[in-house]
């Protein structure tokens, strides 16, 4: 069945992948295809953000956890869960060699450290420890156990390519900024000038319209 894109989108994105631009563009392959373009604009904007964030979240909570564990490979004193135990096992498999504690660190996935927040964790970790790892925060774990967990489904699905534009971005470039600025508002405020989100949110409709080009 033809979409109306491109031979050649249809060959290298697929057309499952396609069509759902299709059915928001109104059947419109023109504006599916701007759609689809500004998608990638905008996924690609939240990249540097998104970098700061995870890597001021993992250095923080190891930090924390380091410290109250008084040892910097705090897993192994840790009480993680099965799936945290497995997580590090498998970090640690991927090095030939004996892996230092800053191998494991940036091997972890996001979703690891997030997981680190859960109610399972809250006296064990939460209490004791790890609130200090964002000491701009004052809410409850619960809240902000939401708001990571928030940013992590936006940073996957940008990371797997899959389509943000319906999401609310605007709300999740504030979440973002918010929840980095409970761990350094420094960073908060130093990635501004490389942050080109807003700029792209701006011009969604012109680029769709096709009155300005996907790289404008």
């Amino acid at each position: 069945m033809s979409t109306g894109f491109p031979e050649w989108m249809n060959s290298v994105y697929s057309s499952p992948r396609l069509t759902p631009y299709l059915r928001h563009s109104q059947g419109d392959p023109a504006r599916a295809v701007n759609l689809y373009y500004w998608n990638t604009m905008v996924s690609a904007a939240f990249l540097g953000p998104l970098h700061t964030f995870e890597l001021a979240l993992r250095n923080s909570v190891h930090n924390r956890l380091g410290t109250h564990f008084r040892q910097e490979d705090w897993w192994n004193r840790a009480p993680l869960d099965n799936e945290g135990q497995r997580l590090v096992r498998q970090a640690q498999s991927r090095f030939r060699r004996a892996a230092t504690p800053d191998d494991i660190v940036a091997e972890l996935s996001l979703g690891f450290w997030t997981s680190l927040i859960a109610r399972r964790y809250d006296r064990p970790l939460w209490v004791p420890a790890l609130h200090r790892a964002f000491p701009g925060y004052r809410g409850p774990r619960r809240d902000l156990q939401d708001q990571l967990y928030s940013l992590r489904l936006l940073r996957n699905r940008i990371m797997h390519c899959e389509p943000i534009h319906h999401r609310h971005l605007e709300a999740d470039h504030a979440k973002l900024y918010q929840v980095l600025s409970y761990i350094s508002p420094e960073a908060a405020t130093g990635i501004k000038p490389m942050d080109r989100v807003p700029e792209v949110l701006l011009v969604k409709e012109q680029v769709c319209r096709g009155d300005l080009p996907p790289s404008f």
